[in-house]
């Protein structure tokens, strides 16, 4: 067996070497192996990830504010409720609370913080499971805009990667922009300046430092750390926000303390009460159906409307006072009945205030814009102002008696309109029949003119609903909006100009473009003198008629009472020269009120309530006579010419006075108090 030979020193140093070179040339190629990996793993996350170009365009989704016509916030329309605020205009210590709390080397890294990462690694390691994640700001802006928040190695690289991104081709400030503006701070509040205004009632501009070290506490958890559910812990994160601005410089020891004993005052976590659900609630319709629903909810509009905060409060307060009283009356239980209530500019057609309903929150259902319901005796009016455009006047007499009509729907074939309290007046003047709103003399006076021509009459003046063409029309037995009403009765106030009813002054996108604005449209459609007739006579109805319950309101006002079969629904619209209000009240499901609760009853006390406050120091208008309209003193009973105790003022078109009448100039006329008469419908 032979020996084996034992290897010299330099064959043994020549081996070693080779080892060597070969683990050196294995580094080499692991090391370009790990750089091409790298490589390739950028190159596939950079593919992979999104463009960060799009930021300095920064169009996060915006809530849409709603305004009175004071500038008055009333509403606001959000998928996420955010506010923008530029961080120049924030108090410093808003911004180094944040800073200190979230990333206190912020301005010293390129966006990834290579110790927290480390740290963070080092712990998750430990617990075997993602705990702490180490994120900048700047990581966690990428997340918020880019990325998903799950808990996972390969997001968190993404997530470096376009934090790097983002800190190349943005400033600290705009990062920091971006960061105050996104981020998330609880109960539905995004942004600093919508948390400000969620949590104190108070813009981010106005924050002290104790505010804003609670505002910077939330990030982290904001339900665990909210001051409205856990307040206490709330305080611990406070402390701490404010112990990491003291070790960072940005305060000293005694601004801790002081803000450490600040009071802090929230604002109530109940909801803010709907100053007016019905009105917003048909602009959102509006906008969404126009506009869409992502514009609504995202694009951050300004929607300036007509409606008046002091009226809209007037408004609710006389509906729940006026239904409440009805109840009480009736034994009914608290909120079973309806009601609704339009008001609007006469001049302009702007709609000032606007009740839907009783209850919002259990019904969004709109009765002042949606429901149709039978108008009843409200809807005369129209029937004698296309009357006098034919050439009756106030002192034209009809009979009122008893009449029928072939109606094979009725049980004995006939069809026998009555007069509301079953009773016959014989001739009666066009005037008392208004006032006393007698069915038999409106039905007569229809005949007279046609039914067409006073349907038409009526869509002239804004009824657009569809109108039954037979007698039935006389009575009101077409249904109809409440703001259709009241804008065909503003034709009367406006002296024969149809305005169109808006609630929406302008809309503006967040850029400052505006989306639309509205001016008054006003059509003369009706002659002026007409619809002074028809209003003169109307003031009566107040004064002496079926609406008497308001004339203790002491100005000039014309207005009318309705009120269906079985007391189902009851109306009152009247008007001054400037602001027209129109009430409904009655069931959904149609049943009947109660006796006695008439038009003059159960809806024109609400108007009264209403229009007390509405107009309370406004000063007193009268109704301006237009060209072309006499005076003339009449007996009231029978239209003849008297110059008696107890004649009237009537006034009448140019060449239409009843034979012997003498003439009184405009200006001599005076409304004269005339005996009341018997209430009907």
């Amino acid at each position: 067996m032979r020996p084996r030979r034992r290897r010299t020193v330099s064959e043994r140093g020549s081996q070693n070497r080779g080892a060597v070179s070969l683990l050196s040339i294995a580094l080499v190629v692991a090391a370009i192996m790990a750089l091409a990996l790298t490589g390739w793993l950028v190159y596939y996350f950079l593919g992979e990830l999104p463009s960060v170009d799009t930021l300095k365009d920064y169009r996060p989704s915006l809530a849409t504010r709603v305004y009175a016509d004071n500038g008055e916030l009333v509403d606001e329309f959000f998928l996420e409720d955010r506010k923008i605020v530029k961080v120049a205009e924030l108090p410093k210590f808003v911004v180094q609370a944040f800073v200190a709390a979230e990333d206190s080397r912020f301005f010293e890294h390129r966006g990834i913080d290579i110790q927290s990462i480390s740290r963070a690694f080092l712990k998750n390691l430990q617990a075997k499971r993602i705990v702490q994640g180490g994120s900048t700001i700047t990581q966690q802006v990428a997340k918020s805009l880019y990325l998903s928040p799950e808990k996972r190695y390969l997001r968190k690289i993404k997530e470096a990667i376009l934090a790097y991104k983002i800190d190349r081709y943005l400033t600290k400030e705009e990062i920091l922009n971006l960061y105050l503006n996104h981020i998330y701070l609880g109960h539905g509040t995004y942004g600093v300046e919508a948390a400000a205004q969620g949590y104190f009632g108070k813009s981010a501009r106005h924050l002290n430092l104790p505010e804003a070290a609670m505002l910077a506490g939330l990030p982290k958890a904001p339900s665990t750390y909210s001051p409205f559910t856990h307040f206490d812990r709330a305080r611990q994160r406070q402390r701490y926000v404010l112990e990491r601005m003291t070790e960072d410089g940005y305060i000293a020891r005694a601004d801790l303390e002081r803000a450490l004993n600040y009071p802090l005052t929230l604002r109530s976590v109940r909801p803010r009460e709907k100053i007016a659900p019905y009105f917003v609630e048909h602009i959102r319709r509006y906008i969404v159906e126009k506009y869409g629903s992502d514009v609504l909810y995202r694009e951050g509009l300004e929607v300036y409307t007509t409606l008046n905060i002091a009226a809209q409060k007037a408004a609710r307060e006389a509906m729940e006072r006026g239904l409440r009283e009805l109840e009480q009356r009736q034994g009914y239980e608290a909120g079973l009945v309806q009601g609704a209530l339009v008001a609007m500019d006469v001049k302009t057609g702007a709609i000032k205030a606007l009740i839907g309903g009783r209850e919002f929150s259990k019904s969004e259902f709109n009765r002042a814009t949606q429901s149709r319901r039978q108008p009843g005796s409200a809807f005369k009016p129209f029937i004698y102002t296309a009357a006098f455009d034919k050439g009756l006047t106030p002192s034209s007499r009809f009979v009122d008696e008893p009449i029928s009509f072939p109606d094979p729907s009725q049980p004995n074939g006939l069809w026998q309109p009555k007069n509301f309290d079953g009773k016959f007046t014989g001739p009666t003047t066009l005037r008392n029949a208004i006032v006393q709103s007698r069915n038999v003399i409106t039905i007569k006076v229809l005949q007279d003119i046609g039914v067409d021509y006073a349907a038409s009459y009526a869509n002239v003046m804004g009824i657009a609903s569809p109108l039954a063409r037979n007698l039935s029309l006389a009575l009101g037995s077409s249904g109809v909006t409440l703001l259709e009403m009241v804008r065909a009765y503003g034709v009367l106030a406006n002296q024969g100009r149809r305005t169109t009813p808006y609630f929406i002054l302008k809309i503006v996108d967040r850029t400052g473009h505006v989306f639309e604005e509205n001016q008054p449209k006003v059509d003369q459609v009706i002659d002026p003198r007409i619809a002074f007739i028809t209003s003169h006579v109307m003031r009566d109805v107040v004064e002496s008629g079926t609406g008497r319950r308001v004339r203790s309101i002491g100005r000039p006002v014309a207005g009318k009472t309705g009120t269906t079969n079985d007391v189902r629904d009851a109306w009152f619209l009247g008007f001054t020269p400037s602001l027209i209000a129109g009430v409904w009240v009655g069931f959904d499901q149609e049943r009947s009120l109660g006796q006695q609760e008439v038009g003059g009853r159960a809806a024109a006390p609400i108007w009264l309530y209403f229009m007390s406050q509405a107009l309370a120091g406004q000063p007193v208008e009268t109704f301006p006579v237009p060209e072309g309209i006499v005076f003339a003193k009449v007996n009231p009973k029978t239209g003849e010419p008297s110059n008696g105790g107890g004649s009237i003022y009537e006034g009448f078109l140019e060449g239409t006075t009843p034979p012997g009448a003498t003439l009184v100039e405009a200006g001599q006329v005076k409304q004269e108090e005339t005996t009341p008469l018997e209430e009907d419908e």
